[in-house]
């Protein structure tokens, strides 16, 4: 088989012919051979050594994909806690760990999407409680992102009747399906949070300065607001000042693994790709695994997606 290895920390994976894995032996796990696997965002913080879930060395990158069973299956699983990440040709995964992929959803799509529509899902289905049941407002900080993309299609899904979007790009966001928009500045203090009005959910992919300059700008007569902590593409720390904590009706919580466990994930993502069928909008860029080194020089987005 061939799989794409890390050696050194930050360096680029080398695409490298290994022995394949045996046929399991035992009922609960099962070789699957690989037809897709997504180049996320968080697949590249593991491989630079720095994410808090970064495994050992030499590392496969890559924590999910799609791939076939001896059977014939089309099945989505997981290597977020296998030894060998997703990015090789043959696998062998406990039976826990796959999904059968509804047919209505092209390996390449459910690979890109996976981890990317995960962490707005499984913000807004776990780490949120008690959402108006007549309709809920959410902000999503940094919605030009491909994770804040998806997460419009999922909020308005479960059940959104008001999306406000926060990046920097002004003219992809009005190309966004949102309610209302609001446009970063480079300094975070410059953006004009005094339309916004009440809003029950924040999901936030930024993190530091806009986190901090949203939260001391939300007013607090509104009413309860959830914020859920998802990113940090802002590249710093949020500081939260204690007047903020005291002076308004904020619950703030972190979505990740560790503020659910894997099992929630498992049960979620059947419910999760239902929620993708159909869901057109956005378009990924197809590689070859042979050129992984290639590709992952070139870095981008996180909207490639490799295939044997």
């Amino acid at each position: 088989m061939h799989a794409a290895q890390i050696h050194t920390w930050g360096q680029a994976p080398t695409y490298t012919s290994l022995p394949s894995p045996p046929p399991p032996t035992d009922s609960e796990t099962i070789q699957i051979t690989l037809l897709a696997t997504g180049l996320h965002r968080l697949v590249r913080s593991r491989a630079s050594g720095r994410h808090y879930t970064t495994p050992t060395l030499p590392h496969t990158p890559g924590v999910d994909g799609v791939g076939r069973t001896p059977s014939g299956e089309i099945v989505y699983f997981s290597t977020y806690q296998a030894p060998t990440g997703s990015f090789a040709t043959v696998h062998n995964v406990a039976k826990k760990d796959i999904l059968p992929l509804p047919t209505d959803i092209s390996p390449i799509r459910a690979a890109a999407l996976g981890n990317l529509a995960m962490s707005s899902w499984m913000a807004l289905r776990l780490r949120c409680e008690n959402l108006p049941s007549d309709g809920f407002s959410v902000l999503i900080m940094g919605v030009t992102s491909a994770s804040g993309q998806v997460a419009i299609h999922l909020a308005r899904y479960l059940g959104a009747k008001r999306v406000v979007g926060v990046g920097r790009n002004a003219s992809t966001l009005q190309a966004l399906h949102l309610d209302e928009s609001i446009v970063l500045r480079e300094t975070a203090t410059e953006t004009d949070f005094s339309t916004l009005g009440h809003v029950d959910v924040v999901l936030d992919y930024l993190g530091g300065a806009p986190a901090t300059h949203l939260l001391q700008s939300l007013q607090p007569s509104g009413g309860r607001v959830q914020y859920v902590h998802i990113g940090g593409l802002a590249g710093t720390e949020m500081v939260l000042p204690g007047s903020v904590l005291r002076g308004k009706d904020l619950v703030i919580r972190g979505s990740g693994l560790g503020s659910f466990g894997m099992g929630d994930m498992q049960r979620e993502m059947g419910g999760l790709f239902e929620a993708l069928v159909g869901w057109q909008e956005m378009e990924f860029r197809v590689e070859k695994l042979h050129d992984v080194e290639r590709v992952w020089g070139e870095g981008g987005g996180d909207r490639i997606v490799f295939v044997p």
